[in-house]
């Protein structure tokens, strides 16, 4: 109280209660330093007044940072308090009303003497009355506004229905970058005739001609037959008549006759088409051709077997490629046949006509060699265990046919047909049902499907036994049934009796 008196008699200006804590030691120091002398020199109280001066400047905000003022502030205050306190001058000072702030914990002390400077320089900032406030948040560290350096996802740009570049404004600065384009200008084509002793710098491949095709497709069939062992002789000779069916056909240069034989078909397609069957898949051995007349009307009469009738075609192909004469054996077939679209048409053209009583005639007056095959479906479709065994040979019409036109009957055998599809069981609801004579069953049909339809590969043998002469009985023999069932009868035991003799001397089946 003393101390407060004695600076109201000088004229100082008094302090206010929330004084920092340097100030608070200045004063302390000034207090004692009064005691002691009883006067503050002049020197003292300007000192004094310049430190406040500066702490008023320091405590304006500026760029710079809250800590380096605070401690720049402490530094300050303690060297002033370091100096010797003394009593300021005469003058008397004008007093100025003390404002009250709330002081901080960190700038409140118990003591007069302690000053915590940590916690002076992070929370408190000195203001123009020499009182530490707090330092506002957006000075207390630098944080640098964030920059967006990224550039939006085409998908972002999409979703958020921003267009990059509008087509008018794509397409005016592809104009605008084209002008600066240069464009060749084309050389005029020369109007001069080209130099034939110039060297041809034209890179492009020639097209090739007809002749050049089929010259080079000849050369490379030529290789290909050496490498198979095949005379390239024979490939051309089979090239040539190939190009000459095909150019026949096309110009229509071709004839039909009366009962569908087409001999330009049959000769470059049927025959040719059948005769590796013939020759390496049932390897055909024919014996007795010499019974068979070069010219003139006949009647080969044959059984009938296979499942398949296949047995027909192999006749006719023995006939046509073993007899000196290549002669047709024209074959009568029953309606089934030629009820068939695609079949009825391939026997047509290959020779085949119905087995009625007017074509027989007609073919015997024309000198045709007319194949029979009296067993019909009956033989065809009997089982395996009746191989070999004619079935009934009908009411004898073949014979009645032969006899009016007094041509030889020609008995004939043939062995191995049996055994390309033995008939182990007959599906009678199925050919019921399809109108078919029979439905076999054999180990590979129906179990494999179409595929079982392939014959096996047995060893045939055809041989054409010695003709059974009818001109000698005239004319009117066809009406005595007893003399047609005689004749019937004695060509089937001459082909039974025939195909047990080839039976023994057959080593196996299929050699």
């Amino acid at each position: 109280m003393a101390t407060k008196k004695s600076a109201a008699k000088q004229g100082l200006p008094q302090k206010s209660s929330a004084t920092s804590g340097a100030a608070k030691q200045s004063a302390a120091r000034k207090t004692a330093a009064t005691k002691s002398t009883g006067r503050v020199s002049a020197v003292a109280a300007g000192a004094a007044r310049a430190s406040g001066e500066r702490a008023r400047r320091r405590s304006t905000p500026l760029l710079s940072a809250a800590a380096t003022s605070a401690e720049t502030a402490l530094t300050e205050s303690a060297a002033t308090a370091s100096a010797p306190a003394k009593v300021t001058s005469k003058r008397p000072a004008t007093k100025r009303p003390a404002t009250k702030r709330p002081a901080t914990k960190s700038s409140t002390t118990k003591s007069a003497g302690s000053v915590t400077p940590a916690a002076t320089t992070a929370t408190t900032a000195p203001t123009t009355s020499g009182i530490a406030e707090p330092a506002p948040a957006a000075r207390r560290a630098h944080r640098p506004r964030p920059h967006a350096a990224a550039k939006a996802s085409s998908k972002a740009t999409k979703q958020a229905g921003i267009r990059p570049q509008s087509p008018r404004a794509k397409r005016a600065a592809d104009e605008a970058a084209r002008r600066h384009l240069r464009v060749a200008t084309p050389p005029e084509p020369s109007l001069r005739a080209p130099d034939p002793t110039a060297t041809q710098t034209d890179m492009s491949l020639p097209v090739p001609g007809v002749e050049e095709l089929l010259t080079a497709s000849i050369a490379a069939m030529r290789m290909a037959a050496q490498g198979a062992g095949i005379s390239p002789d024979e490939i051309e000779r089979r090239i040539a008549a190939t190009l000459a069916f095909l150019r026949r056909r096309i110009e229509g240069d071709f004839s039909v006759d009366e009962f569908g034989y087409d001999e330009h078909f049959a000769e470059n397609v049927i025959f040719p088409m059948l005769r590796p069957i013939y020759k390496n898949w049932f390897r055909v051995e024919v014996r007795g051709l010499e019974n068979i007349p070069d010219e003139g009307g006949a009647l080969i009469v044959s059984n009938h077997s296979g499942t398949v009738a296949i047995d027909s075609l192999m006749v006719a192909q023995a006939v046509h490629d073993e007899h000196p004469k290549h002669r047709v054996m024209r074959a009568l077939g029953a309606d089934l046949v030629f009820q068939t679209p695609v079949l009825g048409a391939f026997a047509r053209r290959g020779g085949s006509t119905l087995a009625t009583g007017d074509d027989v005639d007609r073919l015997f007056a024309k000198g045709e060699l007319v194949g029979v095959f009296p067993e019909g479906f009956k033989g065809v479709g009997k089982p395996f265990k009746e191989r070999y065994k004619l079935q009934r040979f009908g009411r004898g019409g073949f014979v009645s046919a032969a006899l009016k036109a007094g041509v030889p009957i020609i008995p004939t055998s043939v062995v191995g047909a049996e055994e390309i599809a033995p008939i182990i069981g007959n599906m009678k609801t199925v050919a019921r049902l399809f109108g078919l004579p029979y439905a076999p069953i054999t180990p590979t049909f129906p179990l494999l499907g179409p595929l079982g339809l392939i014959p096996l590969p047995s060893k045939w043998i055809i041989e054409f036994g010695a003709p059974v002469e009818t001109a000698s009985h005239g004319v009117a023999a066809a009406d005595d049934p007893m003399l047609v069932f005689d004749l019937t009868d004695q060509v089937r035991e001459t082909i039974q009796q025939t195909l047990y003799s080839l039976l023994m001397q057959r080593r196996s089946v299929f050699f």
